[in-house]
Parts: C-alpha cells; structure tokens; sequence
C-alpha cells in the first residue's frame, strides 16, 4: 500500500511540476518573509539539539529526526542560493551551500544510516559455539577483555602461543576483534538458542544438554543473587510483573527490549573507571495455573 503510495504520487508530480514550471511567474512579491525564515532556522535549530541529545544516547528516534534535518538543510541550501541568485550575496550563499550546509546533511545522513545500521550481529548458537563455551580457556580469555595477547596470557597464566590461538579461534567465529593498537575487544552479539529439533542424533542431544545446563546454571544463578541480595549496595534492581498481551504486543516487548540492550552494550566501547559487569536477564513465559513449590 505505501509502495503504490509513493509511486503515485511520484508520477502525479510530472504533470504537476510542468504545469508550475509553465504558469509560475520569475518573480513574486510575498509577506511574511521574515517570520517564515525565521521560523525556518527556529525548527532547524531545534532538530539539531534533538537529533544531538538522542544520538548521544543512541535512542534510534534520532534516525528520522537526523534524516529530517538533513533535508531541511539541502532546503535551506537550495531556497538560499535561488532566492539570492540575482542578489550581491549569492556567491556567499553558494559557499554557505557547499563547504557547510550540505557536507553537514550528507554527515547527518551518515549517522542516521549509522544507527540504523547498529544493531547487535543476530544469530543462532552454533555447535562450535557449544564447543567453545564448554572449553574454560575461552572463558578465561573473554574474562579479561579488553587487552592485549600479552596482558591475557599474563592474568590467565596462559602460555603466550595458547593465549594467542584461543584469541584467534574467538576471533574466527565472530566473537572477538582486534583494533589497531593491538587491543583485543569482545563483539556484542544477539545469539539465540539453538533448536534441538534442528539436529539429528548425537548433536540433538548435545544441543538439549546444554540447553538444560544453560538453564540450571540460570536458575543457580537466580539463587545466589537472591541469597546476597544484601551485598550489592546500589549495583542491584529487580522487577516482577504480569500482564496480558496479545502475540504482536509480546513480539513488540521483545524488540524493545533487545533495543534498549544494544543501546547500552554499544554506549562506550572502553571500560570506564567506575563501571561493574552486569548480568541482565529478561524472561517472559505464560505462567502455569498452578506456581510449583
């Protein structure tokens, strides 16, 4: 429907745009010039403290809102120069065009495509993803990200080929990357539970059996941060609720969610001086009619 949408409109506009091209005269004496300038740069203004305040935040609101403003640049950049064409200052509005107003709108452009484009990797666990969890030294390894091979062999107790080979086979399977500087940083992914029923045999219950140590290892978890739910100060929240929702309200919640996750897991790419590892859970399931004991 959209699609037709806009391709209508886009074939009514030829005839539209002859005829304006035919009929409106050069030149044309209006009122109010001042105030829809001016109102112009006020909106314009606006944008850009919006846009600056959710892009901080990399709220994805700020795409539309960055996207708008860099067309009402290239507006600004146009209406600028044609209007003044035949003025002292056009050669000024030409440079104002292109060395500010739009290298600024294809740079806004970039950072909304940008954000958009920051979604978290999504994919399933794999078995070499099973096989690489169930191996300590790997865990020991991401443990201590970021850092250097030499600064992971040192706090692992790692030899320093071992410490390098670990990284390299992290860094094959999508879950580590190196910078220029030599530094290894861990990859935030969005990985999904594997399906058991997507294997046959002996992978099928490989899969199933870390399913079920996942989860009792979650549960044990669960209980240990209940049991020291006195100790963690300010470090700590919890949430319970209900609620009734339809299917697509669920899928909603759920994308939301994962939002607000990538959100903070891409906030700041080096660890500050002040930060704690979190661990975040969210489950939502249709409770049993009965709670079990």
């Amino acid at each position: 429907m959209l699609l037709t949408l806009l391709a209508g409109a886009a074939v009514l506009l030829v005839p539209w745009t002859v005829y304006l091209a035919h009929t409106l005269p050069d030149r044309y004496d209006t009122g109010q010039w001042r105030a829809a300038w001016v109102g112009f740069d006020v909106a314009l203004l606006l944008s850009f403290a919006a846009g600056a305040w959710l892009g901080l935040r990399r709220r994805r609101a700020a795409v539309p809102l960055l996207s708008a403003t860099a067309a009402m640049l290239c507006c600004d950049a146009w209406f600028d120069v044609m209007l003044g064409w035949t003025s002292a200052e056009r050669w000024a509005s030409v440079a104002l065009a292109v060395f500010v107003e739009i290298p600024v709108a294809v740079l806004l452009a970039l950072a909304a495509r940008r954000l958009l484009s920051s979604a978290l990797p999504k994919r399933s666990v794999t078995l070499r993803d099973i096989a690489l969890r169930e191996d300590p030294r790997y865990q020991r390894v991401t443990r201590e990200l970021p850092a250097s091979a030499e600064e992971i062999a040192g706090r692992t107790g790692l030899a320093r080929a071992e410490a390098a080979e670990c990284l390299k086979t992290l860094q094959d399977n999508g879950f580590v990357r190196r910078d220029r500087k030599g530094t290894w940083n861990s990859i935030p992914q969005d990985l999904r539970e594997p399906r058991p029923d997507d294997y046959d045999g002996a992978d099928r219950e490989r899969v199933a059996a870390f399913l079920d140590a996942k989860y009792a290892n979650e549960v044990a978890l669960l209980s240990w941060a209940a049991a020291h739910r006195d100790e963690f100060g300010p470090w700590s929240t919890a949430q319970r609720t209900s609620t009734r929702l339809t299917e697509e309200e669920f899928r909603e919640l759920d994308a939301e969610y994962r939002e607000l996750i990538t959100r903070y897991c891409r906030r700041r790419r080096r660890p500050a001086a002040d930060e704690k590892e979190l661990s975040v859970r969210f489950y939502a399931f249709p409770p049993p009619e009965t709670v079990p004991s």
